[in-house]
């Protein structure tokens, strides 16, 4: 009984440690990053002040926060057509990749037909393939979200794909001993199994939808009142309006961690009972 009276003390210290060490994660993990962002524009700021650099080449925090206020009504346009691209091309590519994925599960014949082809447009440039799709597609809209779907599509169908072949092999016999159906192993069992991979395939798919419409948009090279971001930023350097190319830049990085934080949060609502990544963010 004595012998285990002194190491009490210890464990209410590391017990100490340990919570102390996770309010501090709890916490810098917020403030860190505000504070890096900070002392990044300070020194920014600084720079161009040093230097007397023109705001032609590169302007003050304080100009391209300004500019962007001024042509919120501009870029916010441009902003909506690019989100509305994005947003399109993701729900396409999830479409197609779960589907794709699926039939590749169900026939190894189809697989071994058609995954080399979706892993040959994935290593493909989408710069190298944009210019021929808007040679032979007319409609501009379509263009855009061809060229950001072909972005976004491959994480979905290989992670999907990883995801329903790595359903615990105990259970596929347990399923095949009680007679289960295929569309019953697939329903009760793969499609459970797949939903982390698929989550993590979204949000990367995400990220490179954005990318896609952007990228899209600069091949594209059209202007209007139907024009995204990327053409914004190219106007903008036509005319060395750099305060305005800075702020179109912010939108765009915004947006990406927007969608980010967005499809995380989904993961983390819909694993957070009873997947092991997210019982370990919660504890």
């Amino acid at each position: 009984m004595t012998s285990a009276e002194p190491a009490l003390p210890q464990i209410d210290a590391e017990e100490r440690a340990r919570r102390k060490a996770a309010r501090f994660e709890r916490i810098g993990k917020w403030t860190l990053p505000v504070i890096a962002l900070a002392l990044g524009l300070l020194l920014w700021d600084r720079i161009v002040v040093w230097n007397q650099i023109p705001h032609y080449i590169l302007p003050r925090p304080g100009l391209v926060l300004e500019t962007l206020i001024e042509d919120w009504a501009i870029l916010f346009e441009a902003l909506l057509v690019t989100l509305q691209i994005t947003l399109m091309a993701l729900a396409v590519a999830v479409l197609g990749g779960v589907g794709l994925a699926v039939l590749f599960t169900q026939s190894r014949l189809i697989e071994m037909s058609f995954y080399p082809y979706a892993v040959i447009l994935q290593v493909t440039p989408i710069v190298a393939i944009a210019p021929l799709i808007f040679i032979y597609v007319d409609n501009r809209l379509a263009g855009l979200l061809l060229c950001a779907w072909l972005v976004a599509f491959f994480p979905v169908l290989s992670n999907t794909t990883l995801g329903l072949n790595s359903a615990d092999h105990n259970l596929r016999d347990l399923f095949r001993i009680y007679g289960a159906t295929r569309w019953q192993k697939l329903r009760y069992l793969q499609l459970p199994s797949a939903l982390p991979y698929f989550l993590g395939g979204l949000r990367i798919a995400g990220g490179l939808s954005l990318i896609g419409a952007v990228v899209a948009e600069y091949v594209a090279g059209t202007g209007g009142l139907k024009s995204g971001l990327a053409f914004r930023i190219l106007e903008a350097g036509y005319r060395l309006n750099i305060p305005r190319m800075f702020a179109a830049l912010i939108l765009i990085a915004v947006t990406g961690v927007v969608i980010f934080a967005g499809l995380s949060f989904l993961s983390h609502m819909l694993l957070r009972k009873w997947h092991e990544s997210a019982l370990k963010r919660e504890g």
